[in-house]
């Protein structure tokens, strides 16, 4: 154990800090677009607040087809935006912008089923005394829904998590680069396995946390 430790430790810990990276910086871009996206979905649908036919139509029309594409194929498909957005399209920062087209979307269907499961009264009452739109949805829908959000944002890490993953048959770098690049193409199982326990593990963690901070927020009410 400790010989394959010193072997290929500072392998598979730059193969997490990569991977870390990774999802840290698409889920925060993602988060900017998604959750705004989906606020638009609840405001804009049939009998929101701001009932729009025609831009839901758009928006449901474009997330539904993003999400239809699977994460290896958008990431070739949308190759010449990615090198005229990041500058280059191997490496940490050539998957970034991929992540985020894949992810964004996604955040923004979680964000509208969470924010579309607070009370219709609620939201009522305060249309009655007058207050603005854009401070209902602010402080009163997205603040009721919170922990529904939580746990789609910790689904949603998730699954970006395995999309680092899968980057990594392209040189993206990471743990799935590791255990393409060790684990499968030069033969060394324990490579694999190990990158995978890592992956395991993180992801458990990050389960772990977001359950129970969304059980504490709805507590909180």
């Amino acid at each position: 154990m400790a010989e394959f430790f010193v072997e290929w430790g500072d392998v598979i810990w730059e193969g997490f800090l990569q991977t870390l990276t990774m999802t840290s910086i698409s889920l925060v871009i993602a988060i900017l677009i998604g959750l705004p996206l989906g606020i638009l979905l609840v405001v804009t649908r049939q009998g929101g607040q701001s009932e729009n036919r025609w831009l839901y139509q758009v928006l449901n029309w474009i997330i539904n087809i993003i999400r239809s594409i699977p994460f290896i194929i958008l990431l070739f498909f949308i190759l010449p935006f990615t090198k005229l957005i990041a500058g280059t399209t191997i490496g940490v920062q050539g998957v970034i912008v991929p992540l985020v087209v894949y992810t964004a979307p996604y955040i923004a269907r979680l964000m509208e089923s969470a924010l579309l499961e607070v009370d219709k009264g609620i939201v009522e009452a305060y249309q009655s005394m007058g207050i603005s739109t854009s401070k209902i949805i602010w402080y009163v829908v997205v603040r009721e829904a919170r922990s529904g959000i939580i746990l789609g944002l910790t689904i949603a890490t998730i699954g970006l998590i395995g999309a680092t993953a899968m980057a990594g048959l392209v040189g993206a770098g990471g743990l799935g680069d590791i255990a393409f690049q060790y684990g499968h193409l030069r033969f060394e199982p324990t490579v694999m396995y190990t990158t995978i326990l890592v992956l395991i593990i993180m992801v458990q963690l990050i389960q772990s946390f977001g359950s129970q901070l969304a059980k504490r927020l709805k507590r909180e009410g």
